[in-house]
């Protein structure tokens, strides 16, 4: 066992003996978190955090299990705030019985009632979308919709990663919700048969094949080029995202589909008040620039600023379909990316 793995592993077991020992304790100075984003992202903010309020923020760090983690220790449980990605997490935490509402009034004040749950069990806390890198070389269209890129004229110029995976997932839900299952069915067999190859890879690799010339327009979340743009440790990623440019689909129609980075506060807070104020910190101004801008993201929250980089690359108009709409069609885009045959590519 390394040694971060020993210091989480000590962390969460000291953790539970504290809940397990005293479950009704009154509120501590401390709050718990779970945290599916990195160390890198979430310290900066969490140290402002206690300088400002004087509450002690402990953290577990994960790359998976950590819905199933809170379900199974249940009462015992010493998770207060639970931090993770994509919509799809925090619907089903609700569903899994695991939140409880969010109470401080930061979060009807500040976060559009499309990023939220209507009943405050969970809420965004940065937008990230699925977006065209296209070729600088080889594409001089500025603008571009979802229904553009199944047309013939992309016969054979298209890339992305296994239509399974999370992210694309998200994509399609959000086209049957906005569209339809029947329209989103046309429209994915098309965008299937003009993929250059059969998806494989990463979203970083789609990137990469535009640069090789394996194809002109590659569906890829926009934070990347963010990533590979300041990826020092691998300067090669920095050519691949040279040549590439972003359009944002559908931003001068019904606009972007988007997905988010969010949280809850878990059934069996010890500490509600002080994940309320976490909450309530992490949509200040201040706190949303820094949360999104680490990741280049973009805020939920409209007045914090977004970070000249990510705004270098256009206006985000992001869609007013509700995430819990495209949530409630995630099953069928899996189903439908079976039933296509989607990752092995064209079919015609």
């Amino acid at each position: 066992m390394t040694m971060t793995k020993r210091l989480a592993a000590a962390l969460l077991g000291s953790m539970v003996l504290v809940a397990a020992a005293a479950p009704t304790l009154a509120q501590t100075g401390e709050v718990n978190i779970y945290s599916y984003r990195e160390q890198s992202l979430l310290q900066p903010l969490l140290d402002a955090f206690t300088a400002e309020t004087g509450i002690t923020a402990n953290v577990l760090y994960a790359g998976d299990g950590l819905l199933e983690r809170v379900e199974s220790e249940g009462e015992l449980s010493p998770a207060d705030v639970v931090l993770t990605v994509d919509i799809g997490n925090l619907v089903g935490a609700e569903e899994r019985g695991i939140t409880q509402p969010i109470t401080t009034p930061a979060l009807a004040e500040r976060v559009p009632e499309t990023f939220r749950d209507d009943d405050g069990n969970w809420t965004a806390l940065s937008l990230r979308s699925r977006v065209f890198y296209v070729s600088k070389d080889r594409v001089d269209a500025t603008a571009l919709s979802y229904e553009d890129i199944a047309g013939e004229e992309w016969k054979g110029r298209l890339c992305t990663r296994p239509g399974n995976h999370v992210y694309n997932i998200g994509l399609i839900a959000h086209y049957i919700a906005a569209n339809g299952l029947d329209e989103a069915r046309e429209w994915l067999t098309k965008v299937r048969d003009n993929l250059a190859t059969a998806p494989n890879g990463n979203d970083r690799g789609q990137v990469k094949n535009i640069l090789e010339g394996s194809c002109d327009l590659a569906i890829v979340n926009t934070y990347y080029m963010g990533a590979m743009l300041n990826n020092d440790a691998e300067p090669e990623q920095k050519d691949w995202a040279n040549a590439a440019r972003i359009i944002y689909p559908d931003a001068e129609g019904e606009g972007t589909q988007v997905n988010v980075a969010g949280g809850f506060i878990a059934k069996h807070a010890p500490n509600a008040e002080n994940a309320n104020a976490l909450i309530a910190f992490l949509l200040s101004d201040e706190a949303q620039s820094i949360y999104a801008s680490t990741n280049y993201e973009f805020p939920v929250v409209a007045s914090a600023p977004i970070d000249p980089l990510v705004a270098s690359w256009g206006a985000l108009k992001a869609s007013q379909v509700p995430l819990t709409e495209v949530a409630a069609h995630r099953a069928e885009a899996a189903a439908l990316v079976d039933e296509l045959k989607f990752n092995e590519g064209p079919q015609n």
